[in-house]
């Protein structure tokens, strides 16, 4: 009987055994089949993408001109002139002063907005309205904000309207007014998508620890303070991100936007990249600025994905 019982017990294990190397074959099957469909894709992905990246790094350290062509090896004397240039510190400062403000602004108006939209009637109507703008070309919208800023412009007009005198305002064309108008036409372009995001993250909310505050007594402040704020970290988190990452490779409203300002306000990293590039034919300085752009863009993913692991973490 106990040897009936130990051929069973073997046969049962070899059962298992077999079983599991099927699983594998399987698992190495698939992977195989996934990584030939994934091929094709992989290979137009190194070329339109990886390449470009790799000459454009290989660039960094070089004299490459215009009308020129690759001159001579330079080592990091690119990065070196970047980091001792004159308008170094201002294009810093104008670059953190731009993402800081791009970030703040759209996800302060987005999540208002959102809280907001959740207990007005046709929530659908109102935010296809203010998710329009995303959807616009930011050169189209760039173009309409400059003439609404103009000092003939819509704003300087309905100004002089209620003030009942002319108003002749360079929004564009002065030191304190030109950033600040067109991080409010930046906030105007991509309110809808924060507000979108956190609408989708105040929706996974669980209603029951809300609906508990509440019975016990809790003020819409509270509830907003201990409930939902934590609960929409790892949301506004991911919105930071993005609105990060969005706000160092902006490029069309700091440039056409800026493009008739006298002053060196507008000049953030993205802009002087291409200034000193098309403008100036330094193709090998650009690419030094590309190039230390990329790695502050690498250096602030991490920084959020290390953010929001240790929130994932303190939440569990």
């Amino acid at each position: 009987m106990s040897m009936n019982d130990s051929d069973g017990e073997i046969i049962e294990r070899i059962g298992i055994a077999t079983l599991r190397q099927n699983e594998r074959s399987t698992r190495r099957h698939n992977l195989r089949v996934a990584l030939l469909f994934m091929a094709p894709a992989a290979m137009l992905t190194s070329v339109v993408l990886l390449l470009p990246i790799l000459f454009n790094i290989y660039l960094s350290f070089t004299r490459w001109q215009k009308f020129k062509g690759l001159d001579e090896w330079a080592g990091l004397g690119n990065y070196a002139q970047l980091l001792s240039h004159p308008q170094f510190a201002t294009v810093i400062q104008n670059t953190v002063v731009w993402v800081t403000a791009s970030l703040l602004v759209p996800l302060a108006i987005g999540l208002a907005l959102a809280l907001a939209l959740r207990q007005i009637p046709f929530e659908g109507l109102f935010k296809n309205i203010i998710f329009l703008p995303r959807v616009l070309a930011p050169t189209s919208i760039a173009v309409i904000w400059y003439y609404f800023y103009a000092p003939e412009g819509v704003l300087n007009s309905a100004l002089g309207f209620i003030a009942q005198r002319p108003v002749d305002i360079g929004w564009l064309y002065q030191d304190n007014t030109v950033m600040p108008a067109i991080i409010a036409t930046y906030a105007w372009q991509n309110v809808g998508l924060v507000m979108v995001l956190l609408l989708l993250g105040l929706a996974a909310i669980p209603t029951d620890p809300i609906e508990a505050a509440r019975m016990d007594g809790a003020t819409s402040g509270q509830v907003f303070r201990h409930i939902v704020l934590p609960l929409l970290t790892p949301t506004l988190l991911v919105v930071s991100m993005l609105s990060i990452l969005a706000g160092f490779g902006a490029f069309d409203l700091l440039w056409v936007m800026g493009i008739s300002y006298p002053g060196q306000r507008t000049l953030s990293l993205s802009v002087n990249m291409y200034f000193e590039g098309f403008g100036k034919g330094s193709w090998a300085y650009s690419a030094a600025i590309a190039v230390f752009l990329g790695g502050i863009t690498i250096v602030v993913t991490w920084l959020q994905a290390y953010l929001q692991a240790r929130a994932e973490q303190l939440k569990k």
